[in-house]
C-alpha cells in the first residue's frame, strides 16, 4: 500500500473553497457554453491536483466567465416540472433545489432524477455530468445549482422512452442498432438542435427500441463502446459520451431500482442521437499511453475537457476492467497539438465539423 499523500487534506479544503467561490459565476457565458469550471475542478483533484494547481486552473477559467444573474424564489405550490427544459428558469431552479436539499438532503435525489434523466442529453450532456461531479465533491451548494442547470436545459428527444425490448429483433448490441442510422438535417449547427433532428430521423425509434434494456450490462456496454469511439475518432460527441457514462453510473445507485430501466432508456436514446448527430468518422485507435503519463498530461492541461476525459476514462477502467478501452480513449485525448481531438489552450472547443458542441 502507497503512503498516504500528505496533500491530500489540503486540496481537499481547496477543492471546497473554489466550487464555493463558484456561486458567483453563471452557469453558462459566451455564446450559452456551459461552463465546466466545477466539472475539471472535481476531475483535477480527483486525479491527484495540488491546490496550487487547482487555484491555477480556476483563475485562468474564470476570466471567461460571466456572473451569476439576481437569485430568483421558486413560486410556492408550482410543481417542479413545470419549467423544464426552459433556460430562463436557471435562477428559480438554484432556488427550489437549493431548499430541497437544505431540508431533505440525498434523499431528494431518487425524486428528481428520474424525471431529470427523461432529459438527459440536455446541453450535450453537461446537466447529468456537472451533477455526477457535484456528488462526487459531496458539495450541497454545487449539486443545487448543477440540478438547476440540467433542469432548466431539459432536452425532450420526443418519442415514448420503453424501459424493454423484447422478441426476435431485440438486441443486447447497441453498436448493431446505430450502424444503420443516418444524420438528419438540423433546424441549425446548434447540438440540440441536431440531437433532436437525429432523434426524429428515419429509423431511429425502431432502432432505439430494439435494444434490451437490462440494469446490469446496458450501461457497461455503452460505457465501453462510447470510450471506443472517441479513441478511434478523437469527436468532442464521442468524448462526452465517455464522459456522461461515468456520470451515469455515479448517479444510478440514488435511482430507486424500479427506476432504472427508463432511466437507462431514456439515457440510451440520448446517447444514439449524439452519435447520430455527430456522423463520427472512421479511424484507428491510438496505442494506449500508460495511465501515469496520461494523468500527468491531464494535470498539466489547461483543457477542460482533457481533464474530464482523462479523469472519467480511468475511473471506468477501474471499475468495469477488461481491455483497455479506456486507456486508448485518454490517450487520444492527450496526444501531442495537432491531431483531430485536442483543440489548442484557450480554444473554443468544437466537435469534427466546426460547430460548437456544448452549445444547447
Amino acid at each position: 500500500m502507497s503512503a498516504p499523500d500528505p496533500q491530500a487534506p489540503a486540496a481537499r479544503e481547496a477543492l471546497r473553497a473554489l466550487l464555493d467561490r463558484g456561486a458567483a459565476f453563471d452557469a453558462e457565458y459566451g455564446a450559452s457554453l456551459s461552463t465546466h469550471r466545477p466539472m475539471a475542478l472535481v476531475a483535477l483533484w480527483r486525479l491527484g491536483a495540488t491546490p496550487a494547481r487547482l487555484e491555477a486552473f480556476a483563475a485562468q477559467y474564470e476570466r471567461r466567465l460571466q456572473p451569476m444573474p439576481p437569485a430568483e424564489p421558486w413560486p410556492p405550490g408550482d410543481p417542479w416540472p413545470d419549467r423544464l427544459g426552459d433556460p430562463r428558469a436557471w435562477p428559480v431552479y438554484r432556488h427550489l433545489f437549493a431548499q430541497w436539499l437544505a431540508h431533505e438532503g440525498a434523499d431528494m435525489l431518487p425524486q428528481a432524477l428520474p424525471r431529470l434523466l427523461q432529459g438527459a442529453g440536455a446541453a450535450a450532456f453537461h446537466g447529468l455530468i456537472r451533477t455526477a461531479y457535484a456528488i462526487e465533491a459531496a458539495h450541497p451548494a454545487e449539486l443545487a445549482d448543477a440540478l438547476a442547470y440540467w433542469a432548466c436545459r431539459w432536452l425532450d428527444l420526443g418519442g415514448a422512452v420503453a424501459s424493454t425490448a423484447s422478441g426476435a429483433s431485440a438486441t443486447a448490441d447497441p453498436a448493431a442498432l446505430l450502424a444503420g442510422l443516418r444524420p438528419a438535417p438540423a433546424a441549425s449547427g446548434l447540438v440540440v438542435h441536431r440531437m433532436q433532428a437525429a432523434a426524429g430521423s428515419r429509423g431511429f425509434d425502431r432502432a432505439v427500441a430494439a435494444l434490451r434494456i437490462d440494469a446490469g450490462s446496458t450501461l457497461p456496454r455503452l460505457a465501453r463502446l462510447a470510450a471506443r469511439l472517441h479513441a478511434r475518432s478523437g469527436d468532442f460527441m464521442a468524448l462526452h459520451l465517455v464522459t456522461s457514462a461515468q456520470a451515469l453510473r455515479v448517479l444510478l445507485p440514488h435511482v430507486d431500482p424500479d427506476d432504472v430501466p427508463a432511466a437507462l432508456a431514456a439515457y440510451w436514446r440520448a446517447y444514439a442521437a449524439g452519435v447520430v448527430a455527430a456522423a463520427l468518422p472512421p479511424g484507428r485507435a491510438p496505442v494506449a499511453r500508460p495511465w501515469d503519463e496520461l494523468v500527468a498530461a491531464a494535470l498539466a492541461s489547461d483543457d477542460e475537457h482533457r481533464v474530464k476525459l482523462v479523469d472519467a476514462a480511468r475511473e471506468e477502467q477501474r471499475h468495469h476492467g477488461g481491455a483497455d478501452d479506456w486507456q486508448r480513449a485518454a490517450t487520444r485525448a492527450v496526444l501531442p497539438e495537432g491531431a483531430p481531438t485536442a483543440s489548442r489552450r484557450g480554444a473554443r472547443h468544437t466537435p469534427s465539423n466546426g460547430r460548437p458542441l456544448n452549445a444547447p
